[in-house]
């Protein structure tokens, strides 16, 4: 259904560092800079944007990681670049038996998230 989505900020350097950073574990990276905005992915599909201008309002993005040990190191590394934690890693069973998920907020307050649906 979704293409794309993007995240607009006035910190904008500040933001494709801490998405470099935080994403790396996950298996994805910024595919594509234009100075005002850059797509984030793997293989050439860039189904995340951060773009130049006003954080209109906070979102929650959640991102397929592959396996449980790629939650924990996201978490780990979303904290060491100036995350804030907003759920450490651990199973979720109120959404599913195999929910294994970490959630942090961004430099701009953006609910993000890492998970694992797989034993």
């Amino acid at each position: 259904m979704l293409d794309h989505i993007g995240l607009r900020t006035t910190r904008l350097k500040e933001m494709f560092t801490f998405y470099e950073a935080v994403l790396a574990p996950l298996g994805y990276s910024k595919q594509m800079d234009f100075g005002v905005a850059a797509g984030f992915g793997k293989d050439g599909e860039l189904p995340f944007w951060i773009g130049e201008g006003p954080a209109a309002s906070s979102v929650h993005l959640a991102i397929a990681a592959a396996s449980r040990a790629d939650v924990d190191a996201f978490y780990e590394v979303a904290l060491a670049n100036g995350a804030k934690d907003n759920g450490p890693p651990g199973l979720r069973p109120e959404y599913h038996e195999h929910y294994y998920g970490a959630f942090v907020l961004d430099p701009d307050g953006n609910n993000l998230e890492a998970v694992c649906h797989k034993p």
